[in-house]
């Protein structure tokens, strides 16, 4: 394993203390709970919205975490839930007279965590909304979830309720807002290669030089079924296909786009697929009308991809378009 770790039992604590260094005007670090908030959070002016999830999915979700998106997160290690007692900390921590928000991607642990953190701070007073987000169509059940898996669409879902709370809505509006914006989203993805979490030292699972995993879930999980590797257009075909008909977007329907590296996929590979992906909605009649390319939510070092659809309306269209900043920022 060639990576730059020091103790692999460390990393996650440096990668999140890095993330604040970088952004010390936007962003307070808490290490006993492995918390990332704005700087200016809570606020009595808005609901505060909080995620967890495992790290390795960088920058999903410590480095979306800045005004218009996510006021907090607190990551368990390398794909692992975070403990109840983080979701618990985090929530009183960024406790709102407007409440806080919840947002979960559908894995068993994470359910667990927060639903029990939820319960704690419920005791003490706060008001605490959630929204499960299950976005991927590859299965049905994993080994990590019952029900669909949570990736890369969370973003969309993170992205309309951080905008939404920034103009004041308030906590019932925002889970309705958030659960509809889930309930139109999308996504599947393929991996080239595999990941190797720090701890482990090694890959997490086995692909030969010619093989594809079409549909693995972002922790490496089985997807659909392992193959020989084909060409961008006819994987990128079969992703669009499952995608596409499983809501089912149809034409007339204006979307938005994303083409979502696992972490070890060159940009220009991103942009080659996306160009692909987007002729082909034309061809169906549904226009792109925002494009999202680049790393949102990875798998650490897995070379391949996901696309993720979101079926826009005037409102979203008005809340994906409004300003935000994060520590993910690229320029």
């Amino acid at each position: 394993m060639k990576k730059f770790v020091n103790d692999p039992q460390d990393f996650v604590a440096e990668m999140l203390k890095g993330v604040v260094l970088a952004n010390p005007d936007m962003l307070r670090y808490v290490p006993e709970h492995n918390l990332i908030m704005r700087a200016d959070a809570p606020r009595d002016d808005k609901v505060s919205i909080l995620q967890g999830s495992g790290s390795g999915h960088e920058p999903a979700h410590v480095m979306a975490v800045g005004p218009g998106m996510l006021d907090g997160a607190c990551p368990g290690d390398v794909f692992s839930a975070p403990p109840v007692d983080y979701v618990y900390e985090a929530t009183k921590a960024l406790a709102s007279p407007k409440g806080v928000l919840h947002i979960i991607n559908n894995y068993t642990g994470d359910n667990m965590a927060f639903e029990m953190g939820r319960e704690m701070a419920e005791a003490e007073g706060i008001r605490v909304g959630t929204v499960v987000v299950d976005d991927d169509v590859a299965v049905q059940d994993s080994t990590h979830t019952v029900g669909r898996r949570g990736v890369a669409g969370n973003f969309f879902v993170i992205k309309a309720v951080g905008a939404a709370s920034e103009r004041g809505d308030d906590l019932d509006a925002l889970v309705e807002l958030g659960k509809r914006v889930n309930s139109v989203t999308r996504s599947m993805g393929v991996a080239l290669t595999s990941c190797t979490p720090p701890a482990k030292g090694e890959p997490l699972f086995e692909l030969g030089d010619d093989e594809i995993e079409m549909g693995v879930g972002i922790h490496g999980e089985p997807g659909r079924r392992r193959e020989k590797l084909r060409s961008a257009a006819e994987i990128a075909d079969e992703m669009l296909e499952a995608i596409v008909t499983d809501l089912p977007y149809t034409s007339g329907d204006d979307v938005a786009l994303m083409v979502n590296g696992l972490g070890g996929t060159p940009i220009s590979e991103l942009y080659l697929l996306y160009g692909h992906v987007h002729e082909r909605l034309a061809e169906r009649g549904i226009t792109v009308g925002c494009s999202y390319v680049g790393e949102y939510c990875t798998s650490l070092d897995m070379a391949g991809a996901s696309i993720t659809l979101c079926r826009l309306d005037d409102e979203l269209r008005e809340l994906f378009a409004a300003p935000a900043q994060v520590a993910a920022r690229v320029f």
